[in-house]
């Protein structure tokens, strides 16, 4: 069994603060980050999804859904493995492809420690 955390996304900060308490000090960074996951002094995950963007349409129905890579830690995307391995699927006109890996960012009420940067350069 895999011992990492499972990402939840939200389709709001009105929502997210329904899971966790940002602190003071990181919630401008929070709410200026785009394509970023935090890991809150709770020890959860959340990702806010982009008001801009065609999933916000999705979640915002649910309001907050998990989510999780669509390939096994450190491989590659194969839609054969992702279709063989998941328990719903929600197809949609756009192609699957593997896209960047978000930037993780840790915070505690004293410090933030990233554990993946974006790459700015794809």
């Amino acid at each position: 069994l895999c011992s990492t955390k499972i990402l939840r996304e939200v389709d709001s900060f009105k929502t997210l603060k329904k899971y966790t308490r940002i602190p003071n000090k990181y919630k401008k960074l929070v709410r200026h980050s785009k394509l970023t996951t935090f890991i809150y002094p709770n020890t959860n995950s959340f990702r806010v999804i982009s008001r801009n963007s065609d999933h916000h349409r999705f979640i915002n129905k649910f309001k907050i859904m998990y989510s999780t890579s669509a390939n096994e830690t450190n491989k590659t995307f194969d839609i054969n493995y992702a279709k063989n391995n998941s328990n719903v699927q929600i197809m949609t006109d756009n192609n699957y492809d593997e896209k960047p890996a978000s930037s993780i960012v840790k915070i505690s009420n004293t410090n933030k420690r990233y554990f993946r940067q974006e790459d700015t350069s794809i």
